[in-house]
């Protein structure tokens, strides 16, 4: 439990805006593909038993599901609380009503929304996220996401920049079962059944639970509902082997060998829909007339918005100006370009990062300092000041 007078001061002094440090999580079967801005010594920080850094979390509640070894507080996000470093998570359920407002916590009861950076070297499997009816026999729910290939994590782009999305349409659920059927014998070809896009920098898709994707390598910032939920369903990427067990992961146990339950955990009209890509791609939109908000000294885009579940902008602070930005709830956020401040809290985006070390580049805005409005300046006269914004459920 937080000290509430300690907590108070706290926030006070940021206006309002809590400063988070960065939260690191490994994943055993991929390659970080280096773009994190991690010092290249810490990409193994846990050891190479646990897996490369390849994630950072964001303003995350959400414990990271890593398998038997996972530690007590992987995947979840640390503010600086005075001189203390305190889980995001408890400072909610301590003082939810003065972070996220009374009201989203009476909703929600807590911050339902999971962002991070994916970054990786190769092609991960063609994988899904159950849906909420699948999900909840195991206590989770359903996994929507929502990616944006943003160009300040893209220099390099490495050698598969392309990601299967879905099923080709006349694919039938005999042609799934029989890939899962040889599962043991090699490359199942999952993949023959699927179609691939190459994925261009500045764009945003929407991926809703259900639906078989395998992301390239492309850094992918990712605003999803906060949970872990997956289920593989290709047996073999670039020569690993990928084990039964990411398969039946989040499967109850009494439908571990049912083939017709897994097959029945994709989305199957989403997955064959034969306007995919116009139905789940789309380009930054702003959320004002862009005009007006240049002469405000900002730019604002939408890239990303599930309703009822999260969305997220890239806010662009101009040169040598300020603009105050309200906004209808708490948010978290990271500054992937420049320098500044939000408020009175400093932003800086760095360029090499130590495992464990504060940065000045993550944050979470309170409820009431984003109704109330933040002024955001760019201290820069050459340089855009750009931020990352990552809402829950009650955002508008």
């Amino acid at each position: 439990m937080s000290d509430a007078s300690e907590f108070r001061s706290a926030l006070a002094a940021g206006d309002g805006i809590l400063r988070l440090i960065p939260c690191w999580v490994p994943r055993i079967v991929e390659v970080p593909g280096g773009r994190l801005r991690l010092d290249a010594r810490d990409t193994y920080a846990l050891g190479v038993h646990r897996g490369g850094l390849n994630e950072r979390w964001f303003a995350s509640t959400t414990k990271a599901n890593n398998g038997p070894l996972t530690e007590p507080d992987e995947g979840l996000s640390y503010a600086i609380v005075g001189s203390k470093r305190i889980q995001l998570k408890d400072l909610i359920a301590d003082h939810g009503d003065q972070l996220l407002g009374a009201v989203v916590m009476s909703k929600q009861g807590g911050w339902n929304v999971l962002s991070k950076f994916f970054d990786n070297r190769r092609a991960i499997p063609h994988h899904m996220h159950p849906r909420d009816e699948h999900a909840k026999l195991v206590g989770q729910k359903g996994k929507y996401e929502g990616y944006y290939f943003p160009a300040q994590y893209n220099q390099i782009t490495h050698a598969f920049p392309v990601t299967f999305m879905g099923l080709d349409p006349g694919t039938t659920k005999g042609d799934v079962l029989r890939c899962l059927e040889r599962w043991n014998e090699g490359d199942n070809g999952i993949l023959y059944h699927s179609r691939a896009y190459k994925t261009e920098i500045g764009t945003c898709w929407q991926m809703d639970a259900g639906i078989l994707h395998a992301p390239g390598t492309l850094c992918t910032y990712e605003v999803q509902v906060n949970t872990d939920v997956f289920a593989a369903f290709q047996s073999m990427v670039e020569g690993l082997a990928i084990p039964w067990s990411s398969v039946i992961r989040d499967v109850p146990p009494e439908h571990q060998q049912d083939m017709d339950f897994i097959i029945g955990l994709l989305d199957w009209d989403a997955n064959v829909d034969p306007m995919f890509a116009a139905h789940r791609r789309f380009f930054p939109t702003p959320v004002r007339d862009e005009a007006e908000m240049a002469d405000a000294g900002y730019i604002e885009k939408r890239i990303a918005h599930s309703p009822g579940r999260y969305s997220a902008t890239e806010l662009t602070i101009l040169p040598g100006r300020s603009a105050v930005l309200t906004d209808s709830a708490a948010y978290g956020v990271i500054a992937v370009q420049g320098y500044g401040s939000l408020a009175s809290v400093e932003v800086e985006t760095p360029s090499v990062i130590r495992y464990g070390e504060p940065t000045k580049d993550e944050f979470f805005v309170s409820a009431a300092a984003a109704q109330q409005g933040v002024r955001v300046s760019n201290r820069s006269d050459r340089e855009p000041l750009v931020l990352l914004k990552h809402f829950g459920p009650e955002a508008h």
